[in-house]
């Protein structure tokens, strides 16, 4: 059943602009730019930017009109933006100019995913890589900007195109639908304000990570999860939430995601548990818990 959500601010979304570069041992993500190899450079412009907005978004991602001509440079249409967001957003809130940016780094076998910000004011870093992970991408790291404050939802669109036009490997059509499902979710139980954004990302990397590793895939076991990590994390989630929630994993479940992988790709996710000031060894065991396998990769975290 398509849920249209139609409380998000308007102006939600807006073209992406992505750059895809790759990581090894960098400062900050904005230094991979100028390290980076051009062929390993995908620069996705919103084709709604004018040219001050997008000297704007080219200033904070550290590129200048020079480094253009050396990389891969494509565009996101409000169009675009309104078929993969339209099942998701009322045509209202997606609008009518394509803004939003995206940087994404490609990086080496278990860096795992790290996503920045920057005048992002709806979707979080957390939210961004648990969706990036639900399309199957892997090691890289990403710069979500706009030229003034938006909310940045479609940049998520250009994030996965550019992946997987640099790395040859197709998301599905239903990865990419999950996805964008996902982030629109996260992001709305935040901007609802029942649970705080650092709350929701954690929720759901732990209802993710249960679902994929017990199969989960009728409702009364998705909602014992959601009990779970909800009790677990101190939150209280409503029978609204619940119900959107279980809906979301019900398609996460039917990917076949590796839980491997996804251990891999949300280290930095998963040790915003201390930052959130939860203990460090109800930590460990929260997540031993869940999943066995992830024991070792938690000692590590944890140690």
């Amino acid at each position: 059943m398509r849920k249209i959500y139609k409380s998000v601010a308007a102006g939600l979304l807006a073209a992406t602009m992505v750059i895809t570069l790759p990581v090894a041992g960098l400062n900050t993500k904005a230094d991979a730019v100028s390290d980076a190899a051009p062929e390993d450079v995908y620069v996705s412009f919103g084709a709604d930017l004018e040219d001050d907005e997008k000297e704007k978004v080219m200033s904070l991602l550290g590129i200048d009109e020079e480094d253009l001509e050396d990389y891969t440079v494509g565009e996101i249409t409000n169009a675009d933006e309104h078929k993969y967001l339209g099942d998701y957003l009322d045509a209202g809130v997606i609008g009518s100019r394509a803004l939003s940016s995206v940087v994404v780094v490609i990086g080496q076998e278990g860096d795992g995913i790290d996503v920045e910000t920057k005048n992002i004011s709806y979707c979080t870093p957390g939210m961004y890589t648990n969706a990036l992970i639900t399309a199957g991408i892997k090691d890289a790291d990403v710069i979500v900007a706009g030229p003034f404050e938006i909310t940045g939802t479609a940049a998520l669109v250009g994030a996965m195109k550019a992946y997987s036009e640099l790395t040859g490997e197709t998301i599905s059509a239903e990865s990419m639908d999950t996805a964008v499902n996902e982030l629109v979710v996260t992001s709305q139980m935040a901007q609802d304000g029942n649970v705080n954004a650092e709350d929701v990302e954690q929720l759901i990397a732990f209802v993710k990570a249960k679902v994929v590793e017990e199969n989960l895939d009728n409702e009364e076991a998705i909602s014992k999860a959601i009990d779970q990590g909800a009790s677990e994390l101190g939150i209280t989630v409503t029978q609204e939430e619940k119900d959107t929630i279980i809906s979301l994993m019900k398609k996460i479940n039917d990917l076949d995601l590796d839980i491997d992988s996804m251990k891999a790709q949300a280290k930095d996710l998963f040790n915003k548990l201390e930052d959130m000031g939860i203990d460090k060894e109800k930590a460990k065991n929260f997540f031993q818990k869940i999943i066995e396998a992830l024991t070792e990769f938690f000692n590590n975290i944890f140690s």
